[in-house]
């Protein structure tokens, strides 16, 4: 063997060995990527144990916000170690400036993710602190504020590392800027559904799960108010999504704001009654109204029973009264039980209840009247 050529070849192993990879010695390489990979290992047991230990701790407390915050940031904590690995990795390399001024904007961009994916991630547990202001703040608003907050540290994340990197975020925004404006002229119905959105929420017309009416487009009961729609669950079922305008533009009525629900008869009776019995019938049910507690009293709200008026087929009595129940089950409960109440009252006053009839008067025109004949006789 030509002891000549053996040299070169180790000549020819140490140069690739030093130059490497993009001129990194092979053997920092090595040590890089076993620093890593160490830290990869030691990823589960340091995490296991710190994550176990904070939730032990966690668990001992009466609230249960701060086991919803080791929750959210569990990701973002289990990814340390992997962070920590990529810095120890990099600082072994033997790098020259310009790469090493890559390197350093890799570490701060993974830490600035972190530091934002954690509070993006800690967004969750501050809108169920929120949930603690329902008295201030609606349903609706508290999952805004919540998208906002989230939508709100993810722009910043982002600016953030854009700045990393040298790219300038304001000359970018005015860019943007321009761009946004063409949008809004080609997406003007997606604004105005957003702001009507917003006044619905402001205004606090309704909140999910009321019972609404909008004249023309929908009655059901609110399911979700979006960006965009607010989503209506009609009675049968079937979902509606109607565009926040529509809803801002237009007269809605919330049933689920009532603060009683009403009952209003016609109650005809016979025109055979006598006045007696009339004023027993209008004296009864004034009585199981007085009585019964599921009913409002007079002086919370209009409430009569009167004589009303002579119809065409029956003497009509004007029940108008109200329950204290707003829910629909049990307020058809209670008009069943005024029903058969009623019933009661004026059979037990010895009349009767009217219903529609025709009189008519045959009157004969003497001995000449001639009967026509049915068809088909002979």
């Amino acid at each position: 063997m030509d002891t000549g050529s053996f040299d070169e070849f180790l000549s020819l192993v140490k140069e690739v060995w030093e130059n490497g990879l993009y001129g990194v010695d092979i053997g920092h390489i090595v040590v890089a990527v076993s620093i890593l990979a160490l830290f990869l290992i030691l990823r589960n047991l340091l995490t296991r144990f710190f994550i176990n230990r904070i939730k032990s701790l966690a668990s001992k407390t009466k609230t249960d916000l701060d086991d919803t915050v080791v929750d959210a940031l569990e990701q973002p904590i289990r990814f340390i170690p992997v962070l920590l690995g990529i810095f120890f990795a990099i600082s072994s390399l033997n790098l020259d400036q310009e790469s090493s001024e890559f390197a350093s904007n890799v570490n701060r961009s993974l830490i600035a993710f972190v530091i934002f994916w954690a509070l993006y991630r800690a967004s969750d547990p501050v809108s169920e602190l929120l949930q603690t202001a329902e008295r201030f703040l609606t349903r609706s608003m508290i999952e805004w504020l919540s998208k906002a907050i989230k939508l709100a540290f993810a722009l910043l994340g982002g600016a953030t590392i854009l700045e990393i990197w040298g790219i300038q975020v304001g000359p970018l925004i005015a860019g943007l800027g321009l761009f946004g404006v063409a949008v809004a002229l080609g997406a003007q119905d997606l604004f105005k559904n957003l702001i009507a959105g917003l006044f619905i929420i402001g205004e606090k017309r309704f909140h999910p799960g009321d019972w609404i009416l909008v004249s023309g487009v929908v009655e059901g009961t609110v399911e979700h108010i979006g960006f965009r729609t607010t989503t209506v669950r009609r009675f049968d079922k079937a979902p509606v999504y109607v565009p926040n305008a529509s809803l801002a533009d237009s007269a809605v009525t919330n049933f689920s704001r009532m603060t009683f629900r009403r009952i209003k008869w016609l109650i005809g009776l016979e025109y055979s009654a006598t006045a007696e019995q009339l004023e027993a019938v209008r004296a009864g049910i004034e009585e199981y109204l007085d009585k019964n507690t599921a009913f409002a009293r007079p002086e919370d709200t209009a409430t009569f029973v009167r004589i009303d008026r002579f119809s065409d087929s029956s003497i009509d009595i004007l029940l108008y009264c109200f329950t204290n129940t707003t829910d629909w089950l049990e307020w058809l409960a209670i008009k069943e039980g005024l029903l058969l109440e009623i019933k009661r009252i004026v059979a037990s006053a010895g009349t009767d209840f009217a219903f529609p009839s025709r009189t008519l008067y045959l009157e004969a025109m003497g001995d000449d009247l001639e009967v026509a004949p049915l068809h088909g006789s002979k």
